[in-house]
């Protein structure tokens, strides 16, 4: 089973192991990506600097965890 998500995972790290997490922190407004390259700093670091709250942040990181989940679930099947 792969390890959760948690906000201090760093966006390099993230984008690397989860690259459909890209698309959906976009949707998030979360920007990590610039130039093909990830964007330095964590999860939370990020999110907070496009002014999300912790119970936002909470909330996004619970959501990309139900997203890798249902993933590796797929590919189990």
């Amino acid at each position: 089973m792969e390890e959760k998500v948690n906000k201090d995972v760093t966006i390099e790290e993230l984008v690397i192991k989860y690259p459909d997490s890209v698309k959906f922190l976009m949707d998030k407004g979360i920007k990590c990506i610039a130039c093909g390259e990830p964007v330095w700093g964590t999860l939370e670091e990020n999110a907070k600097e496009k002014g999300m709250d912790d119970e936002s942040i909470e909330q996004v990181v619970e959501e990309l965890n139900e997203k890798i989940v249902k993933k590796a679930h797929k590919k189990e099947e």
